[in-house]
């Protein structure tokens, strides 16, 4: 019998969609690989995919890239790939249950996330690296600094809120009640959800969408590992406490919009306190804006992006 979606698929905008990523990311120096990360059993079962450089130039530095939730990391950094691929040799990998990433190891930590991202990276040749971490790439950025600083030179956490506790949720710092209403925003199943995921994401959010675009977003980028997904942000929050929250010494820039629904600002601030050598916001360690990274204007995702390569390309 036909599958009626793979007709639709060819007439679909989020896949077309994809595909113009696919294509910027190759057309950048970048190739698409997926590597089995299951040998010597030391992880079950696991392969995770990575855009990286098709020819790396040793006399660059390493650039990871980590996406928060969202469809994949093609999404998330196609429109600013070309800000750092002039100055790095730049690996976008897909974090496990998103794009081509997956496991069938249970544990859902960014522990073993970052784990998984430092054993990939090590079968790339890759020994040292930057990172940055957007949401809850931040969150893995975060891991991966803390289990391997000798590997991990800086790092950049854009709107990551690591420093949350288990009792902000019912402190009511987020604007969800509880922790199944995140979720079902997060991993949006119907239109009406993925209208909410825009109105938390966006300062003006669009208005007007068509419910088949909606549809069309959800069928192609929405429906595979949703059970995975939500135990990864139910795995953020169990038993979480700002005590347990190991400190780095790595120097990092962190980036903040001050209109953050989904991670306020406040935990930004937050999380700025932990690092003591950070002084002041004169300093530009800490940067927040009037929107968050992905959505903002040009211009102010245009200075952002010069704040975070200067950054990182410069020894402070």
């Amino acid at each position: 019998m036909f599958d009626h979606l793979k007709l639709l698929r060819c007439f679909s905008f989020t896949a077309s969609r994809d595909w113009l990523f696919r294509q910027s990311f190759a057309n950048a120096g970048l190739r698409s690989v997926t590597t089995d990360l299951s040998h010597g059993n030391s992880i079950a079962s696991t392969a995770m995919h990575c855009w990286i450089p098709k020819s790396p130039n040793r006399s660059k530095p390493n650039l990871l890239l980590v996406h928060g939730f969202g469809a994949n990391a093609m999404w998330q950094y196609g429109e600013h790939l070309r800000a750092f691929t002039g100055r790095f040799n730049v690996y976008v990998p897909d974090l496990l249950f998103f794009g081509l990433s997956s496991t069938s190891e249970p544990n859902r930590s960014e522990s073993f996330q970052a784990r998984c991202l430092m054993k990939l990276m090590e079968a790339h040749g890759v020994q040292r690296m930057n990172i940055v971490g957007i949401s809850y790439g931040g969150f893995v950025g975060y891991s991966l600094a803390s289990q391997f600083p000798e590997k991990v030179e800086k790092l950049v956490l854009c709107c990551a809120g690591v420093c949350l506790e288990e009792k902000d949720m019912e402190d009511g710092l987020f604007k969800v009640p509880n922790l199944e209403e995140a979720t079902g925003i997060l991993i949006p199943q119907t239109p009406e959800k993925l209208k909410e995921l825009i109105s938390f994401s966006f300062v003006k959010p669009i208005k007007g969408v068509p419910s088949f675009f909606l549809w069309d977003f959800i069928d192609v980028m929405c429906t595979e590992f949703v059970e995975e997904k939500r135990d990864l942000i139910k795995s953020i929050l169990k038993d979480r406490r700002l005590s347990d929250l190991p400190k780095i010494k790595q120097k990092t820039l962190i980036i903040w919009g001050e209109e953050d629904q989904i991670f306020p600002l406040e935990l930004g601030y937050r999380l700025k306190s932990l690092f003591q050598y950070l002084m002041s916001i004169e300093k530009f360690f800490f940067f927040s804006m009037k929107k968050s990274l992905i959505i903002v204007a040009v211009e102010a995702v245009s200075l952002s992006l010069y704040k975070c390569v200067v950054f990182l390309a410069t020894m402070i």
